[in-house]
């Protein structure tokens, strides 16, 4: 690596780091002062689903945002649109105004990570492609995990938590001022592509970020739910989630060193088949400790591996404005997926059974095999 590569890939992961720290800490101080206000577990889904609301609002534009406005001024002028935003909920009791501001948050953040996630793509070189987007993704998910941490120390500071955590997100902006290298804004010869000409060249990279966002979703809200239908302590049930995340975390830069060493499409299907294929243990080894924990540990190492090798395919395939507009719909399968997974994971639980789940994650697993099988077969063909 490049020095200038090396001191603008450590400022950008540690901006974005930052950022998901705040994200982190905001959403369970949402749901915590709801709560504390009286308002129940359906007003808590309405306002996060807001702020996935907004994500997708902003997907459709993001590309030409970055081309409008320069890349690093768009990811600036995200960061403190939702510092901002997260203060002002701190001045109001108002939900409308609340839903507004998640709204604004799920666009500011959206917006930033497209743009963020192809600088990455932009700042890394194919042959360490697999590793460098690990690390990204490992220090991401370290921070946000960190950020329930911190709400725990500041929930009781009723007149400054939200004021404390808007200013979490300002600590990003001088470390964005550091990178010289800019972001991808204006194309060059693919500049043209939209989603329509980047779609079709991607499905499996869609289905894939979609899926692990879904597992992601789920394994936090749901899957303690479930554990504690087959009989497992409350206590115990919500560590099965910190068990998937464990793995999702440590494994990252592993998978991603064993991508560029053997081929990043290789690994990336074979973490699809690892899902697949223990997906339905789960109900047969939870009753087992010596069966179910290693278990967890590998299906979220697989399942973070596919989002993570998604976004590493994104840089492999596209350059310039076609890269934003690839993150982008990565951004919408991301969004999408968080908002209606749930309602419908939980719909399927309650008229159906809590197996229900686990046949969910399945078929979104094996839609992503299909997908793989299927853009491998166009490339034979279009060789042909």
């Amino acid at each position: 690596m490049k020095v200038i590569f090396t001191r603008d890939f450590l400022a950008l992961i540690l901006s974005v780091a930052v950022v998901g720290l705040g994200s982190g800490a905001t959403l369970p101080l949402t749901a915590l002062a709801l709560t504390q206000a009286g308002h129940g577990t359906d007003v808590v889904g309405l306002l996060t689903a807001a702020q996935a609301g907004g994500g997708l609002v902003i997907v459709p534009l993001a590309s030409w945002i970055a081309s409008r406005a320069g890349g690093r001024r768009a990811i600036v002028a995200s960061v403190l649109v939702v510092a901002i935003a997260t203060a002002l909920v701190q001045f109001t009791t108002n939900l409308w105004l609340w839903a507004m501001l998640r709204v604004l948050c799920g666009a500011a953040l959206m917006l930033l990570f497209t743009i963020g996630e192809a600088w990455v793509n932009q700042l890394a070189d194919d042959a360490s492609r697999g590793r460098v987007v690990a690390i990204y993704a490992t220090h991401f998910t370290l921070f946000q995990m960190a950020g329930p941490v911190l709400v725990n120390q500041i929930a009781g500071l009723d007149h400054l938590r939200f004021l404390l955590c808007g200013a979490i997100f300002l600590l990003a902006l001088p470390l964005l001022a550091t990178i010289r290298t800019a972001p991808p804004a204006h194309g060059d010869a693919e500049t043209h592509d939209s989603w329509l000409h980047v779609l079709p060249r991607m499905p499996a990279l869609v289905i894939g970020t979609g899926f692990f966002a879904l597992f992601d979703t789920l394994a936090l809200s749901l899957l303690p739910l479930f554990a504690m239908a087959h009989g497992i302590d409350s206590g115990v049930a919500v560590l099965f989630a910190s068990a998937i995340l464990l793995g999702d975390t440590t494994m990252q830069f592993p998978i991603g060193w064993l991508a560029d060493r053997l081929g990043r499409e290789r690994v990336h299907t074979g973490c699809g088949v690892v899902v697949v294929a223990l997906l339905p243990l789960v109900p047969l080894a939870i009753g087992s400790p010596w069966l179910i924990w290693p278990l967890l540990y590998v299906l979220g190492a697989a399942a973070g591996a596919i989002y993570t090798l998604s976004i590493v395919a994104c840089g492999e395939r596209f350059r310039g404005a076609a890269l934003v507009s690839a993150s982008s719909l990565v951004g919408a399968s991301w969004s999408a997926a968080s908002f209606g997974g749930p309602l419908i994971a939980g719909a399927l639980m309650k008229g159906v059974g809590n197996d229900a789940l686990i046949g969910v994650l399945l078929v979104c697993a094996l839609a992503f095999l299909v997908a793989v099988r299927w853009e491998r077969r166009r490339t034979v063909n279009a060789a042909v």
